[in-house]
């Protein structure tokens, strides 16, 4: 697939996270301990989150992160919970992802917490994941953190496709951060990565035909260039890193236009489980990485 890229001197492919075993251990203990001494073993992780954040501070960070929130079913599975409820322990992981880019001063973060395709499952699950999603969004707008760090909150999608009231409360949030200009986060919602790509197109055609351009002039417009101002998250750096939790090795659509040179890990634990050691890990494989930009 294209993240692959080559070999690393390990023999894995590149772009492919290291494993450690997570993903069974997760099956058995599904938020992400182990059979060890908890007391002890939360210590061993404690040092070990030191000794990676000292070694990270020496090498280049991204600007942009792009995490695929894999696995909420799956761990409400193993966890014994709902659905629901196993959307809101993700929901809450949002905070510490923040959190954790904001230590290491990386400004911008875009989150994938609905696909189109999400909105064939049961009526159920779909009601209840979108009633999860409408309230962090109100709750991030509101939070102190998001003025403190002067965090800007933008939905990216077909958003005509949710309902009335989700619908407001990303207008209420872009409207009540649009002077924030330090951070950012993209939530993509109603998001397909081929729709994106469609819609900025048929933006371009429709712009430029409106001009009263022929069509051989109009042929001359349709460029990566144009195309890229009219995506969904137009002024955004393209993701530099783009993790995804959970196990599975694919981008499923994630950020097809932008992610042409973004570097991918893939992370075992499902996503309500992430842990800042994973997290940390994500980020040494990043600079790990020779980024040569198609060179």
């Amino acid at each position: 697939m294209p993240a692959s890229g080559g070999r690393s001197a390990a023999g894995r492919p590149r772009g492919f996270g290291r494993r450690t075993g997570v993903r069974g251990d997760a099956r058995r203990h599904p938020a992400g301990g182990s059979k060890l001494n908890q007391p002890l073993l939360g210590v061993l992780y404690r040092l070990y989150e030191h000794r990676l954040l000292k070694s990270l501070r020496h090498g280049g960070l991204p600007r942009h992160i792009g995490l695929i929130l894999d696995g909420n079913r799956r761990y409400a599975q193993a966890a014994g919970l709902s659905g629901a409820d196993a959307y809101r322990l993700g929901a809450d992981k949002v905070d510490d992802v923040l959190k954790w880019c904001d230590e290491l001063g990386i400004p911008e973060v875009t989150i994938w917490v609905l696909s189109i395709d999400n909105l064939e499952r049961p009526e159920d699950e779909v009601r209840a994941l979108l009633a999860v999603i409408e309230e962090k969004i109100r709750e991030l707008a509101r939070h102190p953190e998001t003025a403190g760090r002067q965090r800007q909150l933008r939905a990216v999608g077909r958003l005509n496709v949710l309902p009335a009231s989700l619908r407001q409360a990303i207008a209420d949030a872009e409207r009540a951060t649009a002077d924030h200009a330090r951070c950012w986060l993209n939530i993509a919602v109603g998001y397909s990565g081929r729709q994106e790509i469609a819609d900025a197109v048929r933006a371009l055609v429709r712009a430029r035909y409106r001009s009263g351009m022929t069509a051989d002039e109009l042929e001359a417009y349709i460029t990566p260039e144009e195309i890229g101002t009219r995506v969904y998250a137009n002024g955004s750096h393209d993701p530099d890193l783009i993790i995804r939790t959970s196990g599975e090795i694919r981008l499923s659509g994630f950020l097809l236009w932008q992610s042409v040179y973004s570097e991918y890990y893939f992370c075992d634990v499902p996503w309500p489980a992430f842990r800042k050691v994973d997290f940390l890990r994500a980020l040494r494989s990043y600079q790990q990485r020779d980024r040569r930009f198609g060179t």
